[in-house]
């Protein structure tokens, strides 16, 4: 009959706290690695919301648009919508009705603020 014996260590001489800290920090990595995909998702969710704002208000007023966002805690604290160009004989107050429409139709929330600008060439 024959006797089983334990299966050597990789590394004898490595003493059991490195191989501790080893392990400790994989699985620490790999709880980081599962956390951060809420932030990634949202990231992505956020860039088609924008893309999906600038393609409305393009359609509506006529001008290309860049839109920004922030996101604080999972709420939409801030969104800048940048025109390239200034509107032709469209009112301010039209602009702003249009985009806060188009922001908290694609978001699904309503912003604390929306910041609109206007990109000017020289």
């Amino acid at each position: 009959m024959q006797r089983y014996r334990r299966k050597p260590l990789d590394n004898p001489r490595e003493p059991l706290m490195t191989r501790r800290l080893k392990a400790l920090a994989i699985g620490l990595l790999s709880v980081l690695m599962l956390a951060a995909c809420g932030p990634i998702d949202s990231l992505k969710d956020g860039m088609a919301h924008s893309a999906a704002v600038s393609a409305d208000l393009e359609k509506s007023l006529g001008l290309k648009s860049f839109v920004g966002f922030n996101w604080n805690n999972g709420a939409l604290t801030n969104v800048n919508v940048t025109f390239q160009g200034l509107p032709d004989g469209v009112p301010l107050a039209t602009i702003a009705e249009k985009s806060k429409e188009a922001v908290v139709a694609e978001f699904k929330q309503t912003p604390k603020q929306i910041v609109i600008a206007f990109a000017i060439e020289p």
